[in-house]
């Protein structure tokens, strides 16, 4: 039994791209994907008490499996020097000290802040705090991006959070006061660098339809088409994608971008929930230049941690 069992987890674990996605399933292993690693200790307690060479030759698949898809996340591939950093975090709209959060980011040093889930009431503050860290910002909806360097060519982008007939309808100065992605272009010393940033839409699991993703889904599909359409070759994606890399709803976002995290970050980066952070679902991803190093910043007052990379060209 424990040999099997030991077997169906790596099996899991190397096949998890092929799990059906009805009721979100798949999308929902593939969130937790790194924690099926503590499954391995459990289960070699058990094979050493019952002394079952089987299942302890079993195992060696599921470890195999763990080290071959988040082996590199254990060692720190960072470098100390960059020219340019970068930050995001979701500030969240419950936040209770909006202004202590926004000195918090300041200090942090970060060349290029995005912020999410800003509110309404909230917006004034952060403006007022970061002013004079950040000579340039632009804020559309409910998600900003301040700079130590000049924008241009800022927008909108519409990731889907209206749909069909209904969603065409409202007029767009309401679908504003709730737009959740931008663009922009950052003026560095190299160049121009496509700034976006992205607040997707939120999972729920329901117990009739399991692992909602829909909102989400669009989001990621239509983030993904304005990055293919993109014409500068540097660009940096920074936001809540409520989603994890593995997940494959994000496959075509990370078949062009790469994660700040996975190429120059020590550990997993997790950011939320801040209280205990289980999951990175605050991402920086990049194409077009180096990263050399990524980073989880301290918590604030939201609920998610906010997350920071160096990158270089």
């Amino acid at each position: 039994m424990l040999a099997a069992t030991a077997l169906l987890l790596g099996l899991i674990m190397l096949l998890h791209a092929k799990i059906t996605d009805r009721w979100g399933l798949g999308s929902l292993v593939e969130t937790f994907l790194p924690w099926f690693g503590l499954c391995v200790p459990v289960l070699l307690a058990g094979a050493v008490r019952r002394r079952s060479p089987a299942a302890g030759i079993a195992l060696l698949l599921p470890v195999a499996v763990w080290l071959n898809l988040f082996g590199g996340l254990l060692s720190d591939k960072s470098h100390p020097v960059s020219d340019l950093t970068v930050a995001s975090h979701n500030v969240g709209a419950d936040n209770p000290d909006p202004a202590r959060t926004a000195r918090a980011l300041a200090a942090s040093g970060a060349d290029v802040l995005a912020l999410e889930e800003i509110t309404l009431q909230d917006r004034g503050t952060y403006e007022k705090e970061l002013a004079r860290a950040y000579p340039h910002h632009t804020v559309q909806g409910t998600v900003g991006l301040w700079s130590k360097l000049p924008l241009s060519g800022t927008g909108p982008v519409d990731i889907k959070m209206d749909y069909g007939p209904l969603g065409d309808t409202k007029p767009v100065d309401v679908k504003m006061g709730y737009n959740r992605a931008l663009r922009t272009t950052v003026a560095t010393d190299q160049g121009p660098l496509a700034v976006y940033v992205a607040h997707l839409g939120s999972v729920r699991v329901f117990p009739r339809n399991g692992f909602w993703t829909g909102s989400r889904d669009r989001g990621a599909e239509a983030l993904n088409e304005a990055v293919a359409a993109e014409p500068n070759e540097r660009v940096v994606v920074l936001g809540d994608l409520n989603g994890t890399t593995d997940d494959r709803s994000f496959d075509g976002l990370t078949s062009q971008l790469e994660s700040a995290q996975e190429k120059a970050g020590d550990g997993f980066g997790f950011s939320y929930p801040a209280a205990f952070p289980v999951v990175r679902i605050d991402q920086i991803l990049v194409r077009g230049v180096e990263t050399d190093s990524s980073w989880v910043l301290p918590a604030t007052g939201s609920d998610h941690l906010p997350v920071a990379a160096g990158i270089s060209w």
